[in-house]
């Protein structure tokens, strides 16, 4: 009974410490952010699990813990990132961009000469032919050692290439010397003065070349700077507070298509659901007709849009569109004497894309559509029908107004699912037809969602800082929108009872 009684806590307390101790691995790793806020769950599920006051608060914490490390972490997070300059060529620290250069080595091209890897017993030595210097004998155990050379002839059992690459990593680590020479393997058949490319001059953190020209850390850009200003990368990530914005609304090479990408966004999302909806309510009201004879095969085959995967499907129609060689412009071509241009018209593309999409969402509308019709009591029909109310009158003023109330939350949902909708635009158009004159790349087809993944993952620089600072204004916009959205359908809700 006892073990019973406190197995709740043992249990709690195995918890706490398995979250404790990811914690510190994370801190460990410098994942700081994620880190702190798994302190926090952590510290807020101990204080919850072993207070009887709050008892009733460990069954909704795993939600909140789980909103808040999915949800508000990410959503934190990639709105600091868009006030850095993290991106392809920034995305180290401070101190191993230092590391980096500290670490090169230049080689002495005089000082180079041929070696030969010598057998000893169990142990080696490095005869070097130019200079009959023959080295003392080493093994693993003086990896990372100074060995002494000395005169000596032409040595026995010399080794192969297959030998010297099999030792390669202890070679590398040791140093030759002979006075005041030291030398060092510089490549699988050579030794050399290996001198430090980059030196530390300061506690700034300026470095000297070896050519003597000096390298100045900027912490405003994160890059090093040559005496004539030009930027080396790799770079480092530094806090540019809200440059990344300016760029946004400043940048004609940004801001224009951004502009365009916006109002193309809110046409798509709300055309998207508009049409799913108009396209799911007719098909259910067509499904709903008493006259109507196999019904079941025309409710299957209506369906199948939303049983099938919808990347296969995004993919098939990749294909039936193709501007060359797609089945529906051989139809076309065949009925009408016309082919679309697809994949390279702006227009076209836009259609395509609308076309596809409304495709794949209709089953979604048309079945809610069927459960919401149901619900409606047949004798308002009636009493329509003998008021001489026809089929149009009867939509507008029972149909509609009984069903558009609960489909609220479900428009508002479908157009934040379609304002964001990467996978359609990645895998039918990846965007295209690509706009010109601009400085990141973006096309006709792009949605913010699928421009901010071009510039983040696609593009050369992957500028991240760009694209967390797109992100943000992307949350904010379709939060803004749904609540707008909200609003709207509520009172249009309120205004057709």
């Amino acid at each position: 009974m006892n073990l019973i009684k406190y197995a709740p806590s043992a249990i709690s307390a195995a918890v706490s410490l398995l979250l404790l101790y990811i914690s510190i691995t994370l801190f460990l790793q410098e994942q700081f952010g994620l880190a702190m806020m798994l302190v926090l769950l952590t510290a807020g599920f101990a204080i919850i699990f072993f207070s009887k006051r709050l008892y009733t608060a460990r069954f909704y914490y795993p939600a909140v813990a789980g909103l808040a490390l999915f949800t508000l972490f990410p959503v934190i997070y990639t709105s600091y990132i868009g006030y850095t300059n993290y991106g392809g060529s920034n995305l180290l620290t401070f101190e191993q961009v230092q590391n980096y250069y500290t670490s090169q080595d230049l080689i002495d091209k005089e000082s180079e000469q041929a070696f030969e890897l010598v057998a000893d017993n169990d142990l080696y030595r490095l005869w070097l032919p130019k200079t009959a210097l023959l080295s003392a004998p080493f093994g693993e155990a003086d990896k990372g050692s100074k060995i002494e050379l000395e005169l000596a002839s032409q040595p026995q059992n010399v080794l192969g290439v297959r030998d010297v690459v099999k030792n390669r990593e202890l070679l590398k680590s040791l140093t030759l010397y002979r006075g005041d020479l030291e030398l060092q393997v510089s490549s699988l058949k050579s030794v050399a003065k290996v001198l430090p490319a980059y030196r530390l001059i300061d506690d700034t953190g300026r470095l000297q070349k070896a050519d003597g020209s000096i390298l100045t850390p900027d912490q405003d850009v994160g890059f090093y700077k040559t005496e004539s200003g030009e930027e080396l990368k790799p770079g480092w990530k530094v806090w540019v507070g809200t440059r990344n914005f300016d760029r946004m609304f400043h940048s004609n090479g940004i801001r224009e298509p951004i502009g365009k990408i916006f109002v193309w966004t809110v046409i798509f999302a709300l055309v998207s659901v508009l049409a799913t909806f108009a396209v799911g309510i007719l098909l259910a009201l067509v499904l709903q007709w008493r006259e109507l004879k196999g019904k079941k095969v025309y409710r299957i085959l209506l369906i199948l849009p939303y049983a099938v995967p919808g990347f296969i499907s995004i993919l098939v129609f990749r294909g039936l569109f193709n501007q060359n060689f797609g089945e529906i412009n051989f139809i076309l071509s065949a009925l009408f004497g016309i082919a679309p241009d697809w994949n390279t018209d702006p227009i076209m593309a836009k259609a395509m894309v609308l076309m596809v999409n409304i495709w794949l969402g209709y089953p979604y509308m048309m079945l809610l559509s069927m459960g919401f019709l149901q619900s409606i009591p047949e004798d308002h029909y009636k009493a329509a029908a003998i008021e001489g109310a026809g089929p149009i009158r009867q939509f507008f003023s029972i149909t509609l107004p009984q069903i558009l109330p609960p489909f609220v939350p479900m428009l508002i949902s479908n157009f934040a699912f379609n304002f964001n909708n990467l996978v359609l635009i990645i895998l039918l158009t990846k965007g295209g037809p690509d706009m010109m004159g601009t400085r990141v790349p973006a096309g006709d087809t792009d949605i913010l969602a699928s421009f901010t993944y071009r510039i983040a993952f696609t593009d050369s620089s992957q500028d991240f800082g760009l694209a967390g600072a797109i992100s943000m204004l992307m949350f904010i916009l379709v939060a803004v929108i749904s609540y707008i959205n909200l609003v709207a359908m509520r009172k249009m809700a309120r205004g057709t009872k």
